[in-house]
């Protein structure tokens, strides 16, 4: 597995803004109010990326021989795209709410403070879940082994038993 680099996060930011201030532009056009995330989101957000890491923990530990017991190499390998996945949705979500923002800032009518609030407290969240993402996932990563260096490298000299 790959980890989340910096350009698939960035891309991710760029299209949830898009979307973000097409879809106020678009709501506004025909006449209704701007889309408001609920105020449960930052929340969420927030709670899922401390889950996150509070799942990778156990997996460093027994990577680390810390933990006094192996893990499941599969439960590894789920927590770890778990934190891929959430990483990636922090970053759209980070990007739709500074959509929305960028949207409201650029209007002659100052908005309600209401609706500024649950967006900014959506952004400061989603850069949690970035954040607690890219720790997780760094958690859950292994060692090397010195033989994996150069795939196909086999002993030259005779085997003992």
């Amino acid at each position: 597995m790959k980890r989340t680099g910096a350009g698939i996060l960035t891309i991710a930011v760029i299209i949830g803004a898009a979307v973000g201030f097409i879809l106020d532009t678009l709501l506004t056009a025909m006449g209704r109010p701007t889309f408001s995330p609920a105020a449960s989101l930052p929340t969420i957000l927030a709670l899922l990326g401390v889950v996150i890491v509070m799942l990778a923990v156990p997996v460093h530990r027994a990577a680390r021989n810390r933990g006094g017991r192996r893990i499941n190499p599969f439960q590894a390998l789920r927590i770890a795209m778990l934190a891929k996945a959430s990483s990636l949705l922090g970053a759209v979500s980070l990007g739709f709410s500074l959509g929305l923002l960028v949207f409201l800032t650029t209007r002659p009518v100052t908005p309600s403070l209401g609706s500024m609030g649950t967006i900014i407290a959506t952004l400061v969240c989603a850069v949690v879940l970035v954040v607690a993402g890219l720790v997780a996932e760094q958690l859950c990563t292994i060692r090397k082994d010195d033989d994996d260096d150069t795939p196909g490298n086999t002993p030259t000299g005779p085997v003992q038993a």
